[in-house]
């Protein structure tokens, strides 16, 4: 059952399976606008018609983060639980709800937004002191857990920009090479969002995005929010970047350590003559 109000007037209309079973009738006027609907689960459709309160509260939570200001309240009658998801600071909160039990490198998230080409990009960044990385993506508010267009032009631009710092600030010796995209993600918690017109997403399941266009977007505006913050906050900066550098050596050093355990077991089931035998 739909209850609209607008253009003055409240209306109501009753469908059952698909198809409309009354026909749109103006019961009241108002002033107000808004939409409720009122809906059972069909079991003739659906094999399971039980509501899972977790799995509600963890989607409704997301949109709540990614719509920042906007009021979403889950009540359970049957089991007396209630919940209301509400948070002014959108990803920002999102970001610092995700990193609420870790030991973080600075107190504040790295935030972006912009609007280029009719899309919308908004991306928040905290780094934290563990060796794993969590990056959320979504496209209109859908999870894209496959990553896709935007997510590429994030993970490019930010190893970029980072490695640029590191360069400019001399934090590198000149013979190492530069950072690789795993290092400077290294204890990385993120969430990127972007609104678009005609999103087009692979597979069924919406979970990646593939407009071509989005990713240089997310590039331009990540490389250039970064490069600024990065500049403007010197201590932040050194922070991240040699945590960035300490994961690239360790990289190095445990592929150093492999070469040499192959090494090893090549030589020991080989007899080779004095002047070619392996150093030791």
């Amino acid at each position: 059952e739909v209850v609209i109000k607008r253009d003055g007037g409240i209306f109501t209309q009753k469908y059952k399976r698909g198809k409309a079973v009354t026909d749109l009738k103006r019961i009241g006027d108002t002033e107000d606008t808004g939409t409720k609907i009122t809906f059972k689960p069909d079991p003739e459709i659906f094999e399971d018609t039980t509501f899972s309160y977790e799995i509600l509260a963890q989607r409704l939570r997301e949109q709540a983060f990614l719509n920042r200001g906007i009021r979403i309240e889950l009540t359970d009658k049957i089991r007396g639980k209630s919940s209301v998801f509400h948070y002014e600071g959108g990803i920002v909160s999102f970001v610092k709800h995700l990193n609420r039990n870790k030991d973080l490198l600075h107190e504040e998230p790295i935030y972006m937004k912009a609007v280029r080409d009719d899309v919308e990009v908004e991306v928040a960044v905290q780094y934290n002191d563990s060796y794993t990385e969590t990056v959320l993506s979504f496209a209109n508010n859908i999870n894209t857990q496959e990553g896709g267009t935007h997510l590429s032009g994030f993970r490019t631009a930010l190893t970029r920009s980072i490695n640029d710092y590191i360069r400019k600030a001399n934090l590198l010796k000149g013979q190492e090479a530069n950072l690789t995209g795993e290092d400077v993600r290294e204890g990385l918690t993120a969430v990127i969002s972007v609104k678009l017109m005609n999103p087009q997403f692979e597979g069924q399941t919406k979970t990646k995005l593939g407009n071509s266009e989005v990713r240089g977007i997310v590039d331009s505006v990540v490389g250039e929010g970064m490069s600024i913050f990065l500049e403007e906050n010197p201590s932040i900066a050194r922070a991240i970047c040699e945590k960035a550098i300490g994961a690239a050596r360790a990289r190095e050093a445990a592929r150093k350590a492999r070469e040499l355990t192959r090494r090893k077991s090549a030589l020991e089931r080989t007899t080779l003559p004095g002047k070619l035998a392996d150093c030791s």
